[in-house]
């Protein structure tokens, strides 16, 4: 059996789902075993394949299934197989969207072969991908710090922002739901990228992911 990671794509734009299976194939480690149109096709062959794929690329704007639905379903029915999310746009929504439906790292369309390499063999052997887009750092306090000790360095208003931030929210509209001034909802934003080490929205929502103080739910 070979022993390169197994990779199936899922992108609308034929051109550029080609262009990413040559690349792919031209990495002596890696193999594609399926390459499909949209989410619907790509559940399609999981469900019926023998052989699964280590890494699903999912684009986000796909027709028939988009990619925060994809990776959802993949997660429920595969809970161990990893995502990697591929896309044109680098918008806080869609990427804390798409790692709250499960991908564990998200890299643009136009970064470089050798990115989109790093990418994949980091989500193979780490169980995550950072980038400028989600900072390493956060990503591996996330794995090492237990749950009771992020908990309990928090006050409750500061945990239950954290856990509107894991939603579609604006922080306008957070500030509304916890009857508080937009100021002081800078303040938690600002102490808690103090106390985290983050530096970004993104980055409180894999905190919250990661340890548990949220949940995909």
């Amino acid at each position: 059996m070979s022993n390169k990671i197994k990779l199936a794509l899922a992108d609308d734009h034929t051109l550029f789902r080609k262009g990413v299976e040559e690349l792919i194939e031209d990495f002596e480690n890696m193999e594609v075993l399926y390459s499909v149109a949209n989410g619907k096709e790509l559940i399609s062959k999981l469900s019926s394949a023998k052989l699964l794929p280590d890494i699903c690329l999912l684009d986000i704007n796909m027709p028939e299934m988009n990619g925060f639905d994809t990776a959802k379903k993949i997660k429920e029915q595969w809970q161990d197989m990893k995502i990697l999310a591929v896309s044109v746009y680098d918008t806080e929504f869609n990427i804390i969207s798409m790692m709250r439906a499960g991908a564990c790292g998200y890299i643009l369309k136009d970064a470089q072969p050798a990115a989109l390499r790093i990418a994949i063999e980091s989500v193979y052997k780490n169980g995550f991908y950072h980038s400028e887009l989600i900072t390493g750092k956060v990503l591996h306090q996330l794995i090492s710090q237990p749950k009771e000790v992020t908990s309990a360095s928090m006050n409750e208003n500061e945990i239950q922002f954290l856990k509107l931030c894991c939603t579609e929210m604006t922080y306008r509209e957070i500030a509304d739901i916890m009857k508080i001034s937009h100021r002081t909802i800078d303040g938690y934003r600002d102490q808690l990228f103090e106390k985290l080490n983050i530096k970004s929205r993104t980055g409180l929502v894999m905190y919250a992911l990661k340890t548990g103080i949220a949940s995909l739910e």
